[in-house]
């Protein structure tokens, strides 16, 4: 088609849908909610998956997690044998770190039982639901979040010696220090005693949960003075160097499986995997709501494709006298098909645009209002574009052939 009739033809089919306002507006209302559905769904999952990959980035490409069972295992269609697994403890955590030559540090943290009741006090400032953790002095050689801002962490003779100090996470040390610097500070912690020796930086929430509302305490300090599960047990290593992972897993499961007593040709009776395996979980839950998030756009678009097709043919119904006499001065069938073809794409891309929009909103709202992140990516917004005007192409060629086979003779006598 050449540029001024295909220019001619769009100022028409503008001028048909202004004419029209609001069978127009009804007509592009089912692609607007399932265009805003795949945007609004899309944020929110990208959010997430942006929140999860930082945070295995923070723990570094060669890390090996040690844990009582597989992880994404279902609790309730465990195996006996799941059921009576021994939990892992701080003395597997020093064999490894002794017998494994090829393992550089070793991490360990155990949450203390929130079950009971350990407010943190300063004075007369007292912090409420504050997570106490117990952590060796190697966790920052794995996790390198955990290093200090101010001060220092927790040291091999902390450990040995059980010695009550503390870090502070940031939300913490401004909620008892908000003027004062805390380094070398008395706290309370239950009714027992600890020095500040350190606070870490701010890490902010994740998925409404803050991450700087914790205190941290030497692992044996609170194996010692605090109520605790080890099934809660959380271990982490890291190999010498990259190119000994493989060899550095299976000392660390030699050395296991001495130490559990397995016999030879049994499996394990616990887990080592790293962060490829935690990606692949991940993605396996985000999938599922890809999934549901494309079941639903998709009944919001078919819907407002129908909508579309069903309109078009009744604007063809309608317009039938004004094809005719437009083909009586000389207009091709293929100018008719395509008059009738942009109508349906300019109803469908505003839809689109404006489905755009109202997700972009509902992104943000969801970002400032709730613990969910949500983030808007250049492909989605490609995506939603794409979508409205294919459901315009889709949905708008049976109309607009059908408009382009009316006869002129019988248009010219339609009333």
């Amino acid at each position: 088609m050449k540029v001024g009739i295909f220019k001619d033809v769009f100022e028409m089919s503008l001028d048909s849908i202004k004419s029209h306002k609001l069978r127009s507006f009804l007509t592009l209302l089912g692609i607007m909610i399932g265009v805003m559905t795949v945007i609004a769904m899309v944020s929110v999952v990208q959010g997430l998956n942006k929140t999860f990959l930082s945070e295995l980035e923070s723990v570094g490409p060669d890390v090996i997690m040690i844990s009582k069972y597989e992880p994404g295992i279902n609790m309730g269609n465990m195996s006996e044998e799941e059921r009576q697994r021994e939990d892992l403890t701080f003395d597997d955590v020093e064999a490894i770190k002794s017998q494994c030559s090829l393992v550089k540090a070793v991490a360990a943290d155990l949450t203390v039982s929130l079950f009971e009741s350990n407010p943190i006090k300063y004075q007369n400032t007292e912090s409420s639901d504050t997570i106490i953790i117990g952590m060796n002095e190697d966790f920052p050689k794995v996790i390198s979040v955990y290093l200090p801002s101010r001060g220092r962490f927790i040291s091999g003779a902390d450990m040995n010696h059980r010695t009550k100090v503390c870090v502070l996470g940031a939300d913490l040390r401004e909620t008892l220090f908000p003027h004062t610097d805390p380094i070398g500070k008395e706290i309370r912690i239950g009714a027992k005693r600890f020095m500040v020796i350190g606070e870490m930086e701010k890490r902010g929430a994740m998925f409404g949960q803050s991450r700087d509302n914790i205190i941290v305490i030497p692992l044996t300090t609170a194996m010692k003075h605090f109520s605790y599960d080890l099934s809660n047990i959380e271990i982490v290593a890291v190999p010498t160097k990259h190119e000994y992972l493989e060899e550095a897993t299976e000392q660390i499961i030699n050395v296991l499986r001495g130490r559990r007593r397995i016999p030879v040709g049994k499996p394990n009776n616990f887990a080592l995997f790293g962060q490829e395996t935690m990606l692949d979980l991940y993605n396996q839950l985000t999938g599922a709501a890809y999934i549901v998030m494309i079941v639903i756009s998709s009944i919001g678009l078919l819907v407002g494709g129908i909508g579309v097709m069903n309109i078009m043919l009744v604007t063809v119904k309608e317009r039938t006298r004004e094809i005719g006499i437009r083909k009586a001065i000389g207009a091709r069938s293929s100018d008719i098909q395509n008059q009738f073809l942009i109508e349906s794409i300019i109803l469908t891309g505003v839809g689109g645009a404006s489905g755009l929009i109202i997700g972009f909103i509902i992104a943000f709202i969801v970002r400032v209002a709730t613990p969910l992140p949500a983030s808007v990516t250049p492909w989605s917004i490609a995506l939603g574009l794409f979508v409205s005007v294919s459901v315009g192409i889709l949905f708008g060629i049976l109309p607009a052939q059908k408009a382009a086979k009316v006869d002129p003779i019988v248009s010219l006598r339609y009333e």
